[in-house]
């Protein structure tokens, strides 16, 4: 199953991005509210941009899975759009992209892992296809680098739930 190719909103181009990765961390903060988590990954694997007037507004993150199981299935680590240029479009113009460039790489999954709690990114990603592959309990905690609480659309953050999708 492929989602459908999403025309681009006027004026956004997605693309490489081979720039210094600390000039686009504001974005990775968007998607991830652990400081150490996103200091361990921030540089691995592939990004992909959108650019509107020459202005990075979204990013994608695509990494090789350690699953020895799943040799050929790719993890989208991190993504986010600015806030004010959300819902038009351009996180799914990201996934489509990274559709693409996972097929070139050979891969025939993709995985993503969000907040449980987060009623808005889960409908986001079975919008893209992506199904319930499994839940990671407390992965959210002190422990794990997370401050406490973090509140989700009323919802306490605790669990992570990973969603895969065939291309």
């Amino acid at each position: 199953m492929t989602s459908p190719q999403r025309p681009l909103p006027e004026s956004v181009a997605v693309g490489p991005y081979t720039g210094p990765r600390a000039d686009i961390r504001h974005l990775f903060e968007l998607a991830e509210d652990s400081a150490c988590a996103l200091d361990a990954y921030l540089d691995d694997g592939d990004i992909l941009v959108a650019t509107h007037h020459d202005r990075v507004v979204g990013h994608i993150q695509i990494t090789r899975v350690n699953d020895p199981e799943s040799p050929s299935t790719l993890e989208i680590k991190n993504m986010a759009v600015e806030e004010r240029s959300q819902g038009r479009g351009i996180g799914s113009c990201l996934i489509s992209a990274a559709i693409d460039a996972a097929q070139a790489a050979g891969s025939t999954s993709l995985r993503v892992a969000t907040a449980a709690a987060d009623i808005g990114n889960l409908r986001f990603y079975q919008r893209q296809g992506f199904r319930f592959l499994s839940v990671e309990r407390d992965a959210f905690t002190e422990v794990t680098g997370y401050p406490v609480p973090i509140v989700i659309d009323g919802i306490e953050l605790r669990d992570r739930v990973w969603l895969d999708r065939s291309i």
